[in-house]
């Protein structure tokens, strides 16, 4: 059985923490980062006001990401990365794989619609977002401006189209919740979600 969970998030939500720690939790678990699939900065427009645009899909190469995923679906046993299973591993659940597909703009891109199993969305308000986005060090380094220019309001563009499409189903997680918080409730979703596929 193959199971697919997309974590996506605002800038610096957690979803890349969140799903590490999934990875050490879940049997037989890969996963797959969008943020391998930027194309070089030289490849990235700039905008009028000299920002690159790196939070748009054209910013990616989304079709190598997509080839990522159906290849890792054809074969998950020899993707390489297979974990030794944790303990406490169910043995029904013992013949499913994971792959837990993290990134910040998965959902409003088609070819991905038909390959998961369960979404999340990490959510911050504005202030919060900001105030971690600043204790980060980006290659390239964010320029003056570029979180209130760019970043934030193609996250508010980004999470308004999904809201408005009745037929996504995305669950929302509270991204200022602990760590600890969201972890336990989305790995007992994802057992709950495990344990109906394998009945």
């Amino acid at each position: 059985e193959l199971f697919t969970m997309f974590s996506n998030s605002v800038t610096n939500g957690g979803k890349t923490t969140l799903a590490e720690k999934l990875k050490n939790m879940l049997p037989n678990c890969d996963i797959i980062s969008q943020d391998d699939f930027f194309k070089p900065e030289s490849e990235v427009e700039t905008d009028e006001r000299g920002f690159k645009l790196y939070d748009v899909l054209d910013a990616l190469y989304m079709d190598e990401m997509v080839t990522s995923i159906r290849n890792w679906m054809k074969s998950p046993a020899s993707s390489g990365v297979v974990t030794e299973e944790p303990q406490n591993t169910d043995d029904n659940l013992k013949n499913v794989y994971i792959l837990i597909v993290e990134g910040f703009l998965l959902y409003n891109y088609e070819p991905l619609n038909e390959l998961w199993n369960r979404r999340y969305f990490l959510t911050l308000p504005y202030e919060e977002c900001k105030r971690r986005r600043s204790t980060r060090v980006y290659q390239p380094a964010d320029t003056p401006g570029y979180f209130d220019g760019h970043v934030w309001p193609m996250y508010l563009k980004y999470k308004n189209e999904l809201e408005e499409n009745a037929s996504m189903q995305v669950e929302y997680l509270d991204g200022t919740k602990s760590q600890e918080e969201l972890l336990s409730y989305v790995y007992s979703d994802i057992i709950q979600e495990l344990n109906k596929l394998t009945e």
